[in-house]
């Protein structure tokens, strides 16, 4: 943040939330550039005159992340160490008569969509060529390629849609040219994301078009992992497996959000399948690609959940020995379908709740990964942090995932370059080797 008088604009996009949000940002960063305006993403220096946050509205904590990013700056500008805010993304969307109201220090407000808008403050264009360009806010070794937008699933606790609007899939012929591009300017790894991946291609081409999808974009030269997430469980379209288990570039890796464990819960989510359902799709999922990592990710304390259902949901974990597993606590958001319902779950038990699955998995990630000492694994160099050159596994993705330490002082890595790894030692969440 710089006091007025800077001759020229310098933008300064500060990004919260999910790795959607990111790309958007990494979208609006290089239409920002490519109209020639000076733009940082997230910079550490105080000489941006010009701040664009990308809030996030999903769930209590991340909207109160995005409500205290807005009013730092917001005072900010009123100590004259910027010049002009801008607020857009999920909770400017959901929430931008409310926000105009209670924080006027903002220039102005934008949805998901808005981009155009938001550009036209700036006196630019929205440059069409620039589609399936991207100046990553990310190292240049992995990024995020977003393959739809929007969700038109009608789960009970999520706001997505309302701030997202109806799923909307990106052409094939486009997401192909953009991951050549990002191959030339040496991505390694593409993290194909959206609200929800498996029902990409449905609007597009009258059927889930995912495996021709994976096919098309393993076949870009360069790119050496494709690794893919938030794959809806209900109508799964399993062919996408005979890809993943086909192609040597494809992670065996699948971040899977299952939400719950118990029938009864899973049709109060209105999820659209039960835990029987879930298992035999799991069973075929590890059948069909075996060695396969899979990531799910649960919700503690939705409205109507017993202690029966939780314990479950306990058991269905136990059995089901995820490799890797989150879970968050229900966040009773209006205007979704269980907004209607009592959040009869205290906070404190959700937090029990959560807490118990997670030393839960934490047990069991511990007893995965001690299988894999003595084993070499190819290995993704993403930093040096502490000492140590920090990478991931084809099992592992960034920021929430595994991670491998390598001791910086006995060996030499290059960042973004992979490496053959023997792992040696591990804790619950951590693995440790040496090259090979």
């Amino acid at each position: 943040m710089k006091a007025k008088g800077q001759k020229k604009d310098k933008v300064n996009i500060v990004t919260l939330g999910c790795s959607k949000n990111l790309v958007d940002s990494e979208v609006m960063m290089t239409q920002l550039k490519g109209n020639n305006i000076n733009t940082v993403h997230e910079s550490q220096e105080d000489d941006s005159n010009i701040v664009i946050i990308n809030t996030c509205g999903f769930i209590d904590n991340a909207k109160q992340e995005s409500i205290d990013t807005i009013l730092r700056y917001a005072d900010a500008k009123e100590e004259g160490l910027v010049d002009k805010v801008y607020v857009t993304g999920c909770l400017s969307q959901r929430y931008k008569d409310d926000l105009e109201k209670e924080i006027p220090q903002v220039d102005a407000f934008f949805g998901t969509r808005d981009l155009p808008l938001l550009l036209k403050r700036f006196k630019a264009d929205y440059k069409k060529e620039l589609v399936g360009e991207r100046i990553l806010a990310t190292a240049n070794h992995y990024a995020y390629l977003k393959i739809a937008e929007g969700c038109d699933r009608p789960c009970s606790f999520c706001a997505i849609p309302i701030m997202r609007g109806k799923h909307i899939s990106k052409p094939m012929d486009e997401l192909v040219k953009e991951a050549q591009n990002l191959a030339k300017n040496g991505t390694k790894e593409l993290l194909l994301i959206a609200q929800d991946s498996t029902y990409y291609g449905l609007d597009l081409y009258k059927k889930r078009n995912l495996a021709e999808l994976l096919d098309r974009l393993s076949d870009v030269e360069g790119i050496e992992w494709i690794r893919l997430h938030y794959a809806f469980p209900t109508g799964f379209p399993e062919d996408i497996l005979d890809v993943m288990a086909k192609k040597s570039n494809i992670c065996n890796y699948l971040d899977i959000p299952l939400q719950h464990g118990s029938t009864n819960m899973l049709k109060i989510m209105r999820r659209g399948t039960t835990r029987e359902k879930t298992e035999k799709l799991l069973d075929t999922i590890r059948t069909k690609v075996p060695g396969i990592a899979i990531r799910t990710t649960m919700i503690a304390g939705h409205p109507g959940e017993t202690e029966a259902d939780f314990e479950e949901m306990m058991k269905f974990i136990e059995d089901s020995r995820f490799e890797r597993l989150g879970i968050f606590n229900y966040s009773h958001e209006e205007h979704t379908h269980a907004f209607s319902m009592e959040d009869n779950v205290p906070e404190e038990v959700k937090q029990e709740r959560a807490n118990a699955v997670m030393e839960l998995q934490e047990g069991i990630s511990l007893e995965l990964n001690q299988e894999k000492i003595g084993k070499t694994y190819k290995v993704l160099i993403d930093r040096l942090e502490s000492g140590n050159f920090i990478g991931r596994t084809e099992f592992d993705s960034p920021e929430v995932d595994n991670e491998v330490l390598i001791d910086a002082t006995n060996d030499y890595l290059r960042i973004g370059d992979f490496a053959d790894i023997k792992i040696n030692d591990v804790t619950a969440f951590d693995l440790y080797g040496q090259p090979v």
